[in-house]
């Protein structure tokens, strides 16, 4: 297909398309003349996902384009893809832990209890660290102590994630539900807690 139906297809003007081909978020078209590039349904399906991850996962393009060049790599095992992609993910949003060896003690003997194994440079247990500290600062302890209910929720719910992710049947496909259910289930995770929290809160609260 031609780019203006590639842009009637998909909803994306042709001007935001070349501009992602320029950015490497799209690949080229194949070129049949010297003035006639042709599209096909891959890159339907890749401009679907890019605009999925900017528009309602709220990446920059920069952060994007590291997220698709993980999926575009295609040569590591399926669980160093996986974990390359998350990492990825998380990154774009980690935080450098202060010097709060009280957070640092609280998050490292919920993994100890729970069994999780994590690398030694994960994203997201700096950013745990780094959130304990900040509830202790402001005096929300008590949000720390819950941690053991919300790593039992969170377990369920990562339970889930995984055996979505398992079913899928090629190493691109796995690399991208990982990406998709990344970036847009933490927004649908949390749009599901502010429903329950509203349902709850009216007995609870009231």
């Amino acid at each position: 297909m031609r780019i203006a139906e590639l842009s009637r297809t998909t909803g994306v003007s042709t001007a935001t398309i070349k501009y992602y081909v320029r950015e490497g978020l799209l690949p080229p078209g194949e070129r049949t003349h010297a003035n006639q590039v042709d599209y096909g349904p891959a890159h339907a399906r890749r401009l679907r996902l890019v605009r999925a991850l900017i528009e309602i996962g709220g990446l920059s393009i920069t952060d994007a384009a590291r997220v698709l060049e993980v999926l575009d790599e295609g040569e590591h095992s399926t669980w160093e893809s996986v974990g390359k992609a998350q990492y990825t993910l998380d990154r774009r949003r980690a935080v450098t832990p202060g010097d709060d060896p009280a957070a640092r003690a609280a998050v490292e003997a919920l993994l100890a209890r729970r069994g999780w194994r994590v690398q030694a440079d994960s994203p997201a247990r700096d950013t745990l660290i780094e959130v304990c500290a900040t509830l202790h600062r402001l005096g929300h302890d008590d949000f720390v102590a819950a941690l053991d209910g919300y790593a039992d929720a969170v377990e369920r719910i990562a339970a889930v994630d995984v055996a979505v992710v398992a079913r899928q049947p090629s190493l691109e496909q796995t690399v991208e539900s990982v990406i998709v259910g990344t970036v847009l289930g933490d927004t649908l995770l949390a749009a599901l807690r502010r429903l329950a929290q509203e349902h709850l809160s009216r007995d609870a609260l009231a």
